[in-house]
């Protein structure tokens, strides 16, 4: 197997642990507070970006030297605000309805690269992405009485995810990625200290299993994220990303009972060509600059 294929599989498998995970933290939502299950998620988080730092050597402190403490904190709270856009938001709404609108990101992703970082984008791709934002609002179907304003949730956390990627590349032109993931999983964790312990309900046996089953499944979601893309390029593997909203219909079906209607498959189906289509023109656009 080659290692591009090596690393769609990898991506294949990580985007299904998450959409396991989103389907534990929707149960969860039914008798725990978000606070409470941030928390949680984030002491993983922390605990993975730690032991990876231990692993590298050279010790766990230097590792978080930074020359933008502030920018650093302020991407790591911009994650905390966004999960927790999607975890209220499954308490209201199907795992395919969340998944569908969150996938305009790599849109608005498109969108902000021109806006705040300069990047050249064409006609087509805006186009695409004002196409893909027309697939959101069939989805949302703003102004009739099917609108739910709970839609707004992952349509915030799509925005806020947007804004985290770009800011990740911005971080990455001058601090490495461990250093990253200890301010992500660090600042995280000691933010949601300030209000998990407080909103906490104590588990029982079968809390205590679902709590640790989810922050097990984001670790080992971004531990093999983190391996696909050392063997693979990333251009390789976005398109791959989309199969999220595959796996999240399909788990919300077998542990819930949920159907999306036929707006939300439309509309998710629009938003998802958009993407594919903006992918592509990016694609194209940079062989032409290589050439």
């Amino acid at each position: 197997m080659s290692t591009a294929a090596r690393g769609i599989l990898l991506i294949l498998l990580a985007n299904f642990g998450f959409a396991g995970m989103d389907a534990v933290s929707k149960t969860l939502t039914m008798e725990y507070s978000v606070a409470q299950i941030l928390w949680v998620r984030f002491a993983f988080f922390a605990a993975f970006a730690t032991v990876l730092a231990w692993r590298r050597g050279g010790g766990i402190l230097p590792q978080f030297r930074t020359t933008r403490p502030v920018f650093q904190t302020a991407r790591a709270l911009l994650l905390v605000a966004e999960i927790g856009c999607f975890i209220l938001g499954f308490r209201y709404l199907q795992l395919a309805e969340s998944h569908s609108i969150g996938a305009v990101f790599p849109l608005v992703i498109t969108a902000l690269s021109a806006l705040w970082l300069g990047e050249q984008v064409g006609v087509r791709r805006w186009t695409a992405v004002g196409i893909g934002f027309i697939g959101m609002l069939v989805i949302l179907r703003p102004g009739l009485a099917v609108f739910e304003v709970a839609a707004l949730l992952p349509l915030a956390g799509a925005i806020m995810f947007a804004v985290y990627q770009v800011m990740t590349k911005l971080l990455s032109r001058t601090d490495g990625m461990v250093t990253i993931l200890l301010y992500t999983g660090w600042v995280g964790f000691l933010a949601m200290s300030l209000f998990g312990p407080f909103d906490w309900t104590w588990p029982d046996a079968k809390g205590w299993a679902l709590l640790v089953l989810a922050g097990l499944l984001g670790s080992i979601g971004h531990a093999t994220v983190i391996k696909a893309l050392e063997i693979a390029p990333a251009s390789v593997l976005q398109p791959f990303n989309y199969t999220l909203l595959v796996w999240a219909t399909g788990i919300g079906f077998v542990v819930f009972g949920d159907l999306p209607d036929l707006w939300t498959v439309v509309g998710a189906t629009v938003i998802v060509a958009s993407g594919l289509y903006v992918w592509w023109r990016e694609r194209v656009r940079a062989a032409r600059a290589d050439a």
